[in-house]
């Protein structure tokens, strides 16, 4: 279930101005076009933590998306400004990140969640070990020093 509170978790937020050539037919931001946004609030969110997809190659891991959920509330229109937030939920065996696109007034307009799941970059299969611990570890590092920063 995709979560809409996002005020326990690492977030990474983008803004985007919907362009011309992500809109379909009917004058609105074609449905596929929003795994392009949420990628890219993921890559910051992922940065942030010190894992990004070079980080992930070098530590012998591949993240491939295994499901998707995306619920979409209001569409989205030519040079619309909108806020992508990307928030990490789980880490430790698989990669589960929840994501909201709100408008300028900070309205929901959709709600997603991806999973991912680790594969052994050398021969492509699904790890059960779960994540790498430099991941772990990161996220940690990073979950302590928010802590010490609200305190």
């Amino acid at each position: 279930m995709i979560r809409s509170d996002f005020s326990n978790c690492l977030t990474a937020n983008i803004e985007i101005r919907i362009p011309f050539f992500d809109l379909d037919p009917a004058g609105v931001a074609w449905h596929g076009r929003y795994f392009q946004y949420f990628e890219l609030a993921r890559c910051k969110l992922l940065e942030s933590v010190a894992y990004s997809y070079e980080d992930m190659q070098k530590s012998g891991y591949l993240w491939p998306v295994a499901d998707t959920s995306v619920r979409y509330v209001r569409p989205l229109t030519l040079n619309q400004v909108v806020h992508v937030t990307a928030c990490l939920r789980e880490w430790e065996m698989r990669l589960v990140v929840d994501y909201k696109i709100e408008d300028e007034h900070g309205v929901v307009v959709t709600k997603a969640r991806t999973i991912q799941v680790p594969v052994d970059a050398e021969t492509l299969e699904l790890t059960l070990g779960g994540s790498p611990q430099i991941l772990i570890d990161n996220v940690h590092e990073q979950l302590r020093s928010l802590e010490q920063t609200a305190d």
